[in-house]
């Protein structure tokens, strides 16, 4: 893992992730809230912090919306360790699209 921000909170949250499931987290962590809800509420936490997003994206304040940001990323983060997720996988992904010209890039998620 690097040394990147979001690899880092990502880090945090795959051990609290770990620590949930072997009963070791404070049960007031929004963290240890948000798995003992199941994965439908994280997924919904996920759409939430989206829309919050798009409505400071259009609201004209940066600070709001780098707020509302950095709590999409803080609940993607959370999905991928409550799926088992490596980040990496997401990184590699981008990485492969990079170098496609965009109606490639397009076709080659089509099912």
């Amino acid at each position: 893992m690097s040394d990147h921000p979001l690899d880092r909170v990502f880090e945090c949250v795959a051990r609290r992730t770990q620590a949930f499931r072997e009963g070791q987290i404070d049960p007031q962590s929004r963290t240890h809230r948000m798995l003992k809800a199941g994965r439908g509420k994280i997924a919904q936490k996920v759409g939430e912090e989206a829309v919050e997003v798009v409505i400071e994206a259009v609201g004209g304040k940066k600070r709001p919306l780098i707020e509302e940001s950095a709590d999409l990323l803080y609940f993607l983060t959370l999905m991928w360790a409550e799926r088992g997720i490596d980040p990496e996988k997401i990184w590699a992904e981008l990485d492969a699209r990079l170098g496609l010209p965009e109606p490639e890039e397009r076709a080659r998620r089509k099912p």
